[in-house]
């Protein structure tokens, strides 16, 4: 029976292999040999030549209703399922990583099983930032939170955080749009005794056509949709093909939202970008309003499927769950709302008006005394 088992260990001394964050090569952490993700990929083809060469390989589909590749049993033989047992959580890892919690909710004893498939992402970016900058970014984003509780800070465990891969769905559009507005242009006239205030109102009409590229959709139920929103953007310039081999070392989330549920969101964004451009070449005129909603029509374009790189942290603290991202290809950092030290609260606000209080009473011995 062939060899359908590929663990991407390191030819030279059989250690587990890792992407580092900012290298286009995979690193053996134990010999420190390099390989380039090339020649992992062509390590792979040649080990699985026996095992796939029944299997045809289909090319990532462009279309949302066009069905797309899979992953092949050679790919996947790998590919282990770690399952948070709190909150349900499905993230997909290489054979050689494992969680010790779970990246949504901060519960621990993630539990791995066999990799049970989803489709093959067409294209990824690749992790840029390290765990070391990531950790000094959540470090930094503290300082200055006077009202954060100590506890909370002393035990928020940043070392701890995690890489994840996140699934997209990566949609272009072309998109005619019609748009009317209602716009005032005011002047103001001194006749000596009074002030005379002329208003001339404008109908405006706008239309065009624009072509969208990558409109980005999480393809995950459980990663808030602000978050996702507030880390953009991603530089799709640096997308490369995909390969397994960027996987290593890292979490990547299991898609459950497929190319249909999240179209009605792409076009949302579709629509609301595409109002935007209109509505911002309405120019010099001091009051502007759109009258009706604007016309849009959209020819569906390709879709992609996609991972990027991000790095989360979530923390529990009293009961309530607090979450902290970071993009892993721009260094962007959102967070959760934080909690707050009732006490500072309460009393910080009285500091400045305490040390006011003070001065005043010191600057008023000085002067009886003097």
């Amino acid at each position: 029976m062939p060899d359908t088992s590929v663990s991407y260990k390191c030819p030279k001394c059989g250690a587990p292999l890792t992407f580092l964050p900012g290298h286009n090569h995979v690193t053996c952490e134990f010999c420190d040999a390099k390989i380039s993700i090339a020649e992992m990929d062509a390590l792979f083809e040649k080990k699985q030549e026996k095992a796939v060469q029944a299997a045809e390989k289909k090319e990532a589909e462009k279309n949302t209703e066009r069905e797309r590749s899979t992953w092949d049993d050679a790919e996947t033989a790998h590919m282990m399922i770690q399952t948070c047992s709190s909150c349900g959580a499905e993230l997909v890892s290489d054979g050689n990583t494992m969680a010790t919690e779970c990246a949504y909710c901060g519960s621990p004893n993630m539990i791995p099983r066999r990799f049970d498939g989803m489709l093959r992402p067409d294209v990824i970016i690749p992790f840029k930032k390290t765990k070391e900058e990531a950790v000094a970014a959540l470090t930094e984003f503290y300082k200055g939170k006077r009202l954060l509780p100590k506890e909370f800070r002393d035990e928020n465990r940043v070392k701890e955080i995690q890489s994840m891969y996140v699934p997209f769905w990566l949609f272009d559009a072309h998109v005619s749009a019609d748009a009317n507005y209602r716009a005032e242009r005011s002047s103001n006239r001194d006749t000596g005794n009074e002030t005379i205030t002329e208003t001339s109102h404008y109908r405006c009409e706008r239309s065009g056509e624009m072509t969208f590229h990558g409109i980005p959709v999480d393809a995950s139920v459980r990663m808030d949709d602000k978050y996702m929103d507030s880390i953009e953007p991603f530089d799709y310039k640096e997308l490369v093909p995909f390969s397994a081999a960027y996987f290593t070392g890292h979490l990547a989330d299991k898609y459950d939202v497929d190319v249909k549920e999240a179209l009605p969101r792409a076009d949302s964004r579709l629509a609301e970008s595409a109002s935007l451009v209109l509505s911002t070449s309405v120019k010099d005129y001091s009051n502007v309003t759109p009258e009706g909603t604007p016309l849009i029509h959209k020819e569906e374009g390709n879709v992609r499927y996609a991972m990027l790189p991000v790095w989360i942290l979530t923390t529990n603290y009293k009961g309530k769950s607090y979450t902290f991202m970071m993009n892993g290809q721009t260094g962007k950092v959102v967070s959760s709302s934080l909690p707050r030290d009732k006490f500072k609260e309460r009393y910080y606000p009285l500091v400045p008006a305490a040390l006011v209080f003070l001065i005043t009473c010191y600057i008023g011995w000085l002067i009886l005394d003097w």
